[in-house]
């Protein structure tokens, strides 16, 4: 069997492989406790430098660094960002309108989500966008400086969309929490 691409790196820590009709089934346990700790650490502060990354998890550097490499390979480190303060900018810019938008469409086909989702994932607006059940057909997260702003927003997504049926938005008072975050299980 020929194992290439992005796993290819991954096939040392392969358990055992089977073949049934055709089909090789890999059996593989890809993520160790050191990865997990790594993970955990770059959610908390993708910043960190790799000697303080490698010293976080008792690891040396260099494994450190092939270890983190492996990881964004393999996909499981998507990218990295910096996470500003909202009122902070909102001080500074003025862009401070946070809304919470329940959307339900006429026709809930497939196509018809694609579409919709398609056409609000490409506005800058729109941080988070979510296909949910039951209730609406998708819950978005939009960003404005003002509510004349939104109103364009709201124009530009929701209105012009004759698939549109329902739009229900929150405005957001304050944030208490925001913690972009993957759960990781706790293993040791």
């Amino acid at each position: 069997m020929l194992i290439d691409g992005p796993f290819c790196s991954l096939f040392h820590r392969f358990r055992r492989v089977e073949y049934y009709s055709d089909i090789y089934v890999v059996f593989t346990q890809m993520l160790d406790p050191i990865d997990l700790q790594i993970l955990s650490q770059l959610q908390s502060d993708s910043a960190l430098s790799n000697l303080e990354l490698a010293q976080r998890v008792h690891i040396s550097p260099p494994t450190c660094l092939r270890r983190v490499k492996r990881l964004r390979d393999a996909g499981l480190i998507e990218r990295e960002m910096a996470i500003l303060d909202p009122e902070r900018v909102a001080r500074e810019v003025g862009f401070g309108l946070e809304a919470i938008v329940e959307v339900s469409l006429d026709r809930q086909g497939q196509e018809a989500q694609e579409a919709f989702e398609a056409r609000v994932i490409q506005d800058d607006a729109v941080q988070q966008c979510y296909r949910v059940s039951p209730g609406p057909d998708f819950v978005l997260v939009v960003a404005a400086r003002d509510m004349p702003d939104y109103l364009a927003l709201a124009q530009r997504l929701f209105t012009t969309d004759a698939n549109v049926r329902n739009v229900k938005a929150f405005f957001s008072l304050k944030r208490s929490k925001f913690a972009p975050r993957v759960l990781l299980p706790q293993r040791g």
